[in-house]
């Protein structure tokens, strides 16, 4: 061996040396050959965890920067490991192309060693075809997560977002990537020991999202590679981050969550997913199930009131319409005159109940707009029931009148006018108690209201009513605010819409997930037959109190309509046509 081959030898063994090490060390390689030093200590932690897990389940919250740590892995991996091919997908393209983004525009500037890894003269950063090129055959590609990305091939599988991903395109389209090892030039091995080092170096997968609702296949997914994870089995990893961590570690400032917290818009329970990396549903032994509650998520479209539907054209979507026959309408407010500043938990919640008559002859109860409002004067609150009562054409208001609910009442029994257009709105009075009616002096108002004594016997009932409201399925609710926000982006001129206004209209999906989180949250206590429910220390019931009263009263309309077919039935089931005689 001459002097040449020898020096090449040894810098053969040397680049075999470091390339284990480094293999073995991906952080120190970010740090001395990619010259990524300003990494926080735990995102140098996820890198290793990466490198060293077969499938990688990350819940992040906003501000994590997973984005940026998958970019540089997928760099690291298409480095050390020739020919690797590493797939970006997403629930949208744009969200997997972002990858692409950071190692474009953050990652080549700062890195003279990974720029010369790549061949710019193959790299393409299109919307259609985006895809970087390494010179040593390793490749990161962006496919769309849909049947027509069949045929792709990937060592390294991320799915970013995957909860916004069909599981069965996770299964039988994406998954069906790793089908193939990599396959360097191992060109001093026979095929038998090819084989061998191929096996040691299995495809990996990579799960990114922030979390979401506990009946979603995603969250079983998660807990599926926990349990894994915890029976030692090889190569699974699961972990969440919140946002306290990102804040601890000067990537996020508290101030600026404080203040997102303060915006007329907050949402609480995507806050608790998207940035507490909390998966949200119901407790073991809860009185509520979730699954149930969530599985009647069927609604699409609320009613709004005009002055909603109005931004989007009255578009026949959300518009109120006209009453089907049989139809009844129900709209439900539990009352609170001040909102409470040391808990928050205290607020009006108004629900409208669709009643629809089934072929079976029940009814299905639909509901279609839910609100809430703090800090109204009672005159207020009566003008704002009123007013919803007409817009909606409902047959009944429900009340509790036990306490601050009866001064709402007392403004209701009397005509009242709508300071802002003059309007006059009459008098109505009680349908279900006479002592109540007495309190309306206008003579022929309409009996439409329920006036609702609650006792714990009434609750208790109110309580198990609803519950098998929920479990039989004849409680119809909307669907989730997520869902909401795709179909009403399909409506004309809601893309024009100021951000304020488009919340506005998405306004009934949020309380409607608020409300199921309050039911699955609720404790109860039994006791003699009866169920007591009250909420945790902090938490509201506002909108189950609501709820329950509505779908109550609707359960006795039900039965009385129930018999009046049933009596209409019966005086024409003897009519028959004389026969022809000839």
């Amino acid at each position: 061996m001459n002097e040449k081959q020898a020096r090449r030898e040894r810098v053969l063994e040397g680049m075999a040396i470091w390339g284990s090490y480094y293999r073995e060390n991906i952080d120190v390689f970010v740090k001395e050959y990619l010259g990524i030093t300003y990494l926080k200590w735990y995102q140098y932690a996820v890198l290793c965890l990466m490198n060293a897990n077969v499938i990688f389940l990350w819940i992040a919250s906003r501000g994590m920067g997973k984005t940026f740590i998958t970019a540089i892995f997928s760099c690291v991996r298409c480095i050390l490991y020739p020919g690797s091919k590493v797939v970006l997908t997403s629930g949208t393209r744009g969200q997997a192309l972002q990858i692409l983004e950071k190692i474009q525009t953050e990652l080549i500037p700062r890195s003279p060693n990974l720029k010369n890894e790549i061949d710019f003269k193959e790299t393409k950063f299109s919307g259609q075809d985006a895809k970087i090129m390494f010179k040593n055959g390793s490749y990161i590609k962006v496919v769309t997560a849909a049947d027509t990305a069949r045929g792709n091939r990937a060592n390294l599988l991320v799915v970013d977002e995957f909860r916004l991903v069909k599981q069965d395109t996770i299964s039988t389209v994406l998954k069906k990537f790793l089908t193939e090892r990599r396959e360097p030039p191992y060109s001093e091995l026979t095929k038998e020991e090819v084989q061998l080092e191929r096996a040691k170096e299995p495809n990996m997968q990579f799960y990114l999202s922030s979390a979401f609702f506990k009946d979603h296949w995603s969250y079983l997914q998660m807990l599926s590679n926990f349990r894994t994870m915890l029976n030692g089995g090889r190569g699974a990893f699961v972990c969440g981050f919140p946002y306290e961590l990102a804040i601890q570690e000067g990537r996020m400032f508290r101030e600026d969550v404080e203040s997102d917290m303060l915006e007329a818009d907050f949402n609480e329970l995507k806050f608790k997913m998207e940035m507490e990396a909390m998966w949200l549903g119901g407790e073991v032994g809860a009185f509520f199930n979730f699954d149930s509650i969530s599985k009647s998520r069927h609604i699409k479209y609320p009613m709004l009131p005009d002055e909603l539907s109005l931004k989007v054209g009255n578009s026949q979507k959300v518009k109120i319409p006209p009453k089907q026959l049989g139809e009844k309408r129900i709209l439900s407010a539990d009352i609170a005159l001040m909102s409470s500043k040391k808990h928050n938990n205290d607020a009006t919640a108004v629900f409208v109940n669709q009643m629809l008559p089934t072929k079976a002859g029940r009814y299905t109860s639909n509901i279609v707009y839910c609100d809430t409002f703090e800090g109204l004067h009672t005159g207020d609150q009566a003008l704002v029931i009123r007013k919803l009562y007409d817009e909606f054409a409902c047959d009944y208001i429900v009340l509790d009148c036990n306490g601050l609910g009866l001064g709402v009442y007392d403004a209701l029994v009397r005509d009242m006018v709508d300071p802002d257009s003059g309007e006059i709105y009459p008098a109505l009075s009680c349908y279900n108690n006479p002592e109540m009616a007495e309190r309306c002096t206008v003579k022929g108002a309409d009996k439409v209201i329920w006036a609702i004594k609650a006792t714990p016997a009434l609750n208790s009932e109110c309580a198990v009513l609803l519950r098998e409201g929920f479990r039989s399925g004849k409680i119809r609710l909307l669907v989730t605010e997520y869902d909401g926000e795709t179909l009403l982006s399909d409506i004309k001129g809601y893309s024009s819409l100021t951000p304020s206004e488009k919340i506005k209209l998405q306004m009934p999906y949020v309380h409607t997930t608020l409300l199921i989180d309050e039911l699955v949250n609720l404790q109860h206590e039994e006791s003699g037959g009866r169920v007591r429910m009250f909420e945790k220390t902090g938490r509201r019931k506002d909108r189950y109190s609501s709820l329950s009263y509505n779908y109550y009263v609707a359960t006795q309309l039900e039965s009385k309509l129930g018999r009046h077919r049933v009596a209409n039935y019966d005086d024409n089931i003897f009519i028959f046509k004389p026969p022809k005689i000839k």
